[in-house]
């Protein structure tokens, strides 16, 4: 992978963290407000926010890690390198 792929994918991750847990804040104070319980649904926004902001960061890292490892991600054989189970 070229440096300025990986450099790219690196600087997104950031806005990403960001947007994702600020979307699910503001859902749940939309939703506080139409329904009309104020801290709930913007806690659970925030968490389910946190949550799949640091999931979608954990895919995304993994091809940058697996990258520097020297691992040829065109490889056939799987992630059990060819064995018979």
């Amino acid at each position: 992978m070229d440096w300025w792929v990986v450099g790219l994918r690196l600087m997104g991750l950031g806005w990403y963290v960001a947007g994702c847990i600020i979307l699910g804040v503001l859902g749940g104070l939309g939703l506080d407000k139409l329904i009309g319980i104020t801290p709930l649904f913007t806690l659970l926004g925030t968490v389910l926010g946190s949550v799949l902001a640091f999931w979608g960061l954990y895919k995304m890292v993994q091809p940058v890690i697996y990258g520097s490892k020297g691992l040829n991600r065109t490889d056939k054989r799987g992630p059990d390198n060819g064995r018979q189970h």
